[in-house]
């Protein structure tokens, strides 16, 4: 690591006071490349640094309070943060505090407080790491705590929680073989279908990735597409299909797939990934409402929360406050209904967001059908590989969250029913 790490711990903090500051996420921020002039190495090490913060920040924030008399600037608390991180998680004290008081040090207006920073990283380091593994799991914001116990119960949101401080693994749809691939990797075959890595790293350099073999997409966002069941010669429309790996899965089953985002630079990215994996798609940069056609099938990824995929993404609830989520509803009920006007009679489409809320599925769903007298859930659609009846919701979508499949490691949090329409 460059600078004895004092780039990338550097970085790490530049990434978490614009995610706690400015209410940015990480995925604006890596997208607008502001650690694109870091070297490959660092810039893996600063986003890990400021994910990681992120998990344990409650922790954290707890061992620091017991140092500190006031909470000093964002920048300098982000650093203690992330020293704190790194001290209660098995890295050198000498190096460690040295770093974060260099990267207090380099900012002009703040560096009359490196002396803060180094005695108060000095006693977190003397506390050891039991200080760290003694405390909770982590606690989400109670802006969002407070519904989804309310929709879940505090016991299953407590193994949630859980679930996010552990982190993700890296999960690959195969192009092909999905157990051949699991064993050329070294990773494991889930129930579902998909491959599970626990320790990836850069996946650009992973084997396979340049020759198409495979994408990366979580198990749970691979369902949707196997529920659809896309049969060959179908006209298949894939509305919001940005990154694209729903895009893939749907163009590898042989039907004709056309692909709509009204994001310019996320859609480029689906061809890109078309393109490496030799697959097949028309694409559209379009508001999906906007939209005309008549398809056999139709999978809609509609914009949500996104509270399902904290565990990836611990910048969430950080960066967000829940008043888009009125908006992002609105949205989701108006996409549903203008994509239903262009599935043929007879016809199937899979709704799905990547959210825990009730609100974003089952509730949405449930007012659907009463707009809707040609509309009927189709359970029998749900009966794939690997899933567990009990994840079933009343109305018979599928409801899945991230304390699912603990022995494999989780999944993301998501809804997804497959829908029919009157012949």
């Amino acid at each position: 690591m460059s600078d004895t790490g004092v780039s990338a711990r550097k970085s790490a903090v530049f990434l978490l006071d614009q995610i706690l500051g400015e209410g940015k996420l990480m995925s604006e921020l890596l997208g607008a490349g502001v650690l694109d002039r870091l070297p490959p190495e660092d810039r893996a090490r600063a986003q890990r640094l400021a994910q990681d913060t992120l998990r344990g920040m409650e922790r954290a924030d707890r061992i620091l309070q017991k140092h500190l008399n006031k909470y000093p600037p964002l920048t300098v608390r982000n650093a203690l943060r992330v020293g704190t991180l790194e001290l209660c998680t098995g890295g050198a004290a000498h190096g460690v505090v040295n770093a974060m008081v260099s990267v207090v040090a380099a900012d002009k207006h703040l560096s009359h407080l490196k002396g803060l920073t180094n005695a108060v990283l000095r006693k977190v380091a003397a506390e050891g790491e039991e200080a760290w593994t003694e405390r909770r799991a982590p606690r989400l914001p109670k802006w969002l705590r407070g519904p989804l116990v309310e929709a879940w119960g505090s016991e299953a949101i407590a193994a949630i929680e859980t679930a996010h401080f552990k982190g993700a693994p890296l999960d690959l749809t195969a192009k092909g073989d999905a157990a051949e691939l699991a064993t050329r990797l070294g990773g494991t075959l889930l129930p579902t279908g998909s491959v599970r890595l626990h320790d990836g790293g850069q996946v650009s350099a992973m084997e396979g990735f340049a020759e198409g073999d495979w994408w990366v997409q979580d198990a749970a966002a691979a369902l949707p597409a196997l529920i659809l069941n896309a049969q060959p010669g179908e006209v298949v429309l894939d509305l919001c299909a940005a990154p694209g790996g729903k895009t893939m899965q749907l163009a590898t089953t042989g039907a004709e797939v056309r692909a709509v985002d009204d994001n310019h630079s996320r859609m480029q990215r689906v061809k890109e990934n078309l393109a490496r994996t030799g697959l097949t798609a028309r694409t559209f940069i379009k508001d999906a409402r906007q939209f005309q056609g008549e398809f056999d099938a139709i999978l809609l990824d509609a914009p949500c929360s996104a509270t399902g995929t904290i565990r990836r993404h611990p910048d969430l609830p950080h960066a967000k406050d829940g008043s888009d989520f009125g908006a992002l509803i609105q949205l989701q009920e108006e996409l549903l209904d203008h994509a239903w006007t262009l599935l043929k009679p007879g016809g199937r489409m899979v709704f799905c967001t990547c959210s825990l809320l009730p609100d974003e599925g089952e509730v949405q769903i449930d007012e659907a059908l009463e707009r809707h007298g040609d509309m009927t859930v189709d359970r029998d659609a749900l009966g794939i590989a690997g899933i567990d009846p009990a994840w079933i919701s009343s109305e018979g979508g599928l409801r899945l969250r991230p304390d699912f499949w603990v022995e494999h490691g989780g999944m993301d949090g998501f809804y997804i029913v497959c829908l029919r329409k009157s012949a």
